[in-house]
């Protein structure tokens, strides 16, 4: 038996159906755009190639983001929000700061290790354009993330400048051992070890290592209170 539609639920059914085929698209061809800018950034980066890695020609693609520039901006935003953003958060949670370490180094190193051309991607492009620098910050509450932090550690008189000096050394213990990954492994083949295993290592070591450093700045009497 034939079903038939009215008018209205078969323009329900074709609008349903593309936009589904639309973010198929939309998706496709955010992927293609992101291994490209990553690979070349914005400015060896071609429309073409974007469209050839996405499987579609090069017309659909001006069609779903008009200009080169369209594209590099929506990519850039969802990845600066991917990498920083949703990271940031963990530093607000209210929950022991041992345990909000370790959950840092395992959720960031283990999606860096599945994105490691991201972080120079993003350093790359900031250089190339200083002005993406305001947008990516403003996607940070950084005074939630501060005060969210000073809840959860013994020296609650620490200075802005402890602070800083505290959240920088905290990415940087996850975010080098995958830029640096080459001269690492170079370094370690050295001695007969697995980079692998010393990654593993290092989601216990460095959230020790930091609540170790907290531990001593809250105990040295002559620690200075430098605003």
């Amino acid at each position: 038996m034939v079903k038939l539609y009215s008018l209205s639920n078969l323009l329900n059914y074709l609008i349903n159906n593309m936009n589904t085929e639309d973010k198929i698209t939309e998706e496709k061809i955010f992927d293609a755009a992101t291994e490209e800018f990553e690979e070349k950034g914005m400015d060896g980066a071609r429309m073409q190639d974007i469209a050839d890695r996405a499987g579609i020609n090069k017309a659909l693609l001006h069609y779903y983001f008009r200009t080169k520039d369209k594209l590099f901006l929506a990519v850039f935003d969802k990845l600066a929000e991917k990498m920083f953003k949703k990271f940031a958060g963990i530093f607000e949670l209210d929950m022991p700061m041992d345990k909000k370490l370790e959950y840092f180094f395992t959720e960031h190193m283990s999606f860096l290790e599945k994105n490691p051309k991201l972080p120079m991607f993003i350093l790359r492009e900031i250089n190339r354009n200083p002005e993406l620098l305001e947008n990516f910050l403003g996607k940070i509450n950084f005074e939630n993330i501060e005060n969210g932090m000073r809840k959860n550690i013994p020296m609650k008189d620490m200075s802005k400048k402890e602070f800083a000096h505290l959240m920088i050394s905290t990415v940087s213990l996850s975010v080098f051992p995958i830029i640096a990954r080459p001269i690492i492994e170079g370094i370690l083949s050295k001695q007969e070890i697995s980079y692998d295993e010393f990654i593993e290592e290092r989601l216990q070591y460095s959230p020790r290592f930091i609540q170790s450093a907290i531990s001593g700045m809250s105990e040295n009497p002559n620690n200075p209170k430098s605003n």
